[in-house]
């Protein structure tokens, strides 16, 4: 049973240990996980301790390794499913080292299939994703402000406002910004 002490852990505290038991779960070592989602075992062991906040790009490789969405590995250290999510509870996660912000509008639970997210990348700004989490993975990407490229199975999409890109995972993808930032709604099935 969690303690009182567990209400105020930070949300990389709340991921370190979401992935330290997932690989626990699985009976894995740390480089065992470092083969399978080539990251190094000691950038491993700093997240799993919270030494270090986690990349989009590096939770993004450990996904895939865990065969996990991002979104389902945020809902594994956030509370249960609510019907109603006011936007003041929507939970947002920050990857500031290139300028990444993920509010996850819908997330995802165990009896629905998709989640909804807004996600937004500043200018300048570049995440590459080498698999999906998932082959097939399905997303629609609606574009609301700015412009963006997202890469998906080697062709590349100029998006504008009122834009909508759908497309299945298959292998790696990328979103780029280049002289103003982008804000979209992606969904997720």
């Amino acid at each position: 049973m969690e303690t009182a002490a567990a209400d105020t852990d930070t949300i990389d505290q709340l991921i370190a240990r979401r992935l330290k038991g997932l690989r626990a779960e699985r009976e894995w070592s740390l480089d065992e996980l470092a083969k399978r989602s080539a990251v190094s075992r000691a950038t491993l062991s700093r997240l799993e301790n919270a030494e270090v906040s986690p990349t989009a790009n590096v939770l993004g490789k450990l996904c895939a390794a865990y065969g996990l969405t991002l979104s389902r590995l945020m809902h594994m250290v956030e509370d249960d499913f609510v019907p109603l999510i006011r936007h003041a509870a929507q939970p947002v996660w920050t990857d500031q080292s290139v300028g990444f912000r993920r509010r996850s509008v819908s997330p995802p639970a165990q009896t629905l299939a998709g989640e909804a997210l807004e996600c937004e990348i500043d200018p300048g700004a570049r995440i590459t994703y080498e698999q999906p989490p998932r082959p097939g993975l399905e997303h629609h990407l609606v574009m609301l402000e700015g412009r963006l490229q997202v890469t998906v199975n080697g062709q590349t999409h100029d998006l504008h406002p009122g834009d909508c890109l759908r497309y299945q995972l298959f292998g790696p993808s990328a979103f780029a910004t280049s002289g103003q930032s982008a804000r979209y709604m992606l969904f997720i099935l």
